[in-house]
């Protein structure tokens, strides 16, 4: 009688019994983790990213409108800044809520006299959080910044600026600065400056995810005499909207005085009604809006 033969081995097995399928098993895995963080990511990014000409756009949005809250809650001419680089950031939007930029720049003094004096060292870091609210004005901005003028310095330069405005003889009026050749004159620096401040707020409370601010001119300013210490203004400005090359007069009225929150009323063309704000005793504005629901 013939041995009966073993049967042949099952597909995918050997001599010792099936086969491994480490390869099949690891493919697995490696899907699976995939999958797994490609849900994390979509949980984590509570908007779409967007392109990278619109993210740099956004960028450079949130970075000027953080600035602007910035000067404003600061209350100093002396510490005034303006943009000098976005670093890096990223932006998402939420069709329903709007747009959330997270964003670090660094900024330079805004008086170019004293940046020319001082060099590049005097540059400084900013990182906000901005919130536009789907093409709405006034975003929601958390913003800190570091290496700035040193506070004794800003309380002197401040006070000596109280002081040259409180020794004027007779109420300031002046019309038009800078000229019709764009030049200042080094005397009405300070009253630029202060004219700045409060248009920091003016622009801030105006800019949209796509609206952009900037200070062209003063065609009109009056200083009133006070009972008390404060420097009080009412002066005209004209605000140059970039997207639209609309030119905006606004009305402002501005009440200072050195270490103290400022006080901005205006009233722009097209407006419906004034719009006020004073800080609280840090120089903050007004509590901007809860990020929470992005």
């Amino acid at each position: 009688m013939q041995p009966r033969r073993p049967p042949p081995p099952a597909p995918g097995s050997g001599p010792w019994g099936p086969r491994p399928a480490a390869p099949l098993i690891a493919l697995l895995l490696l899907l699976a983790s995939v999958v797994a963080t490609a849900v994390s990511e979509s949980a984590e990014d509570p908007g779409q990213p967007q392109d990278a000409g619109l993210q740099r756009r956004l960028l450079q949005q949130a970075a000027r409108a953080a600035l602007h809250f910035f000067n404003f809650r600061a209350g100093s001419p002396s510490a005034l800044r303006v943009l000098a680089q976005v670093q890096k950031g990223r932006a998402w939007i939420n069709p329903k809520e709007g747009c959330k930029v997270d964003v670090v720049f660094s900024t330079e003094r805004y008086n170019p006299e004293s940046l020319l004096q001082e060099g590049e060292g005097h540059l400084g870091k900013c990182s906000a959080r901005v919130f536009f609210k789907n093409q709405k004005p006034r975003p929601a901005i958390n913003v800190t910044c570091t290496r700035l003028i040193e506070k004794k310095k800003r309380q002197q330069e401040d006070y000596l600026l109280y002081k040259q405005m409180k020794q004027l003889k007779n109420p300031l009026e002046i019309v038009s600065i800078p000229d019709n050749h764009g030049h200042i004159d080094p005397s009405l620096r300070p009253i630029w400056d202060l004219a700045f401040l409060g248009s920091s707020y003016v622009m801030w409370e105006m800019t949209t995810q796509f609206s952009r601010y900037y200070l062209a001119q003063l065609t009109s300013v009056r200083q009133w005499k006070t009972n008390d210490d404060t420097i009080d203004f009412d002066y005209t400005v004209l605000l140059h909207e970039l997207s639209t090359q609309e030119i905006i007069p606004c009305r402002i009225h501005l009440v200072w005085y050195p270490g103290k929150p400022l006080k901005v009323k205006y009233h722009c063309q097209g407006l419906q009604t004034p719009e006020e704000a004073s800080g609280t005793e840090e120089g903050s504005a007004v509590a901007p809006t809860e990020l929470s629901n992005f």
